[in-house]
């Protein structure tokens, strides 16, 4: 999927920022040189910057301008990281070595998935387990499920999310290296199509220190 040109700027300068290359106190450039330097309108530059100071990243001064904020913090956004790979949205979230690694298999669906999919038990769907790592240390694990028929994630109108600290499955725990007992950071999701069937599940765990906050950002027509 093609990255947004707001996500790619917004990107760019979070990588600079956390890396230290921009560090707190300093000015970014104005609305018009961004503009200019990425070949983008006024608007794209704007929703970058809304994004950055969404992540805590930046802080915007009335009529001096925009600076890097004195404590940048990890947040993750939703859903815009929905338009993003996951190699992307780590990525775009540190300077370190990103490492993902998917695993695609094929399973009948369990009562459980049946029920959540609106589909018949045991009908053969997708089942993707995703794995990321930062400088060899796990960040990330996800199991998505989807039937077969179902091949793009554009496919979805709505995305609801659900964020908890739970106990995580045995192989989540495995996965991100936890001590028997602790919980983690999980976030169950739900892609609906317009006429409000789910056609894709995805459950989400993290390391409950990887993010300070969460941030959910819709558009309201």
């Amino acid at each position: 999927m093609t990255e947004p040109a707001y996500v790619r700027i917004a990107g760019e300068y979070a990588r600079r920022i956390r890396s230290g290359v921009l560090p707190p106190g300093t000015q970014l450039p104005s609305y018009a040189e961004i503009a200019q330097q990425n070949a983008v309108s006024d608007i794209v530059v704007r929703k970058a910057l809304e994004l950055l100071q969404s992540q805590g990243l930046v802080r915007s001064v009335r009529r001096r301008g925009v600076f890097v904020a004195d404590r940048p913090n990890l947040v993750r956004v939703s859903p815009e990281r929905q338009m993003e790979t996951a190699e992307q949205s780590f990525q775009n979230e540190s300077d370190q070595q990103i490492r993902v690694d998917r695993e695609v298999q094929q399973a009948p669906a369990t009562a459980e998935l049946a029920e959540a999919l609106g589909i018949p038990v045991g009908q053969e769907i997708n089942h993707v387990i995703t794995r990321a790592a930062e400088n060899g240390r796990p960040i990330s694990i996800s199991d998505t499920y989807h039937p077969l028929d179902v091949t793009d994630i554009s496919e979805a109108a709505f995305l609801e999310e659900a964020i908890s600290d739970q106990l995580p499955t045995v192989a989540h725990a495995e996965w991100l290296q936890t001590t028997p007992g602790d919980l983690v950071k999980t976030v169950h999701q739900r892609f609906l199509s317009a006429d409000d069937r789910v056609i894709m599940i995805s459950d989400i765990s993290y390391p409950r220190d990887r993010y300070d906050a969460f941030v959910f950002r819709m558009t309201l027509k």
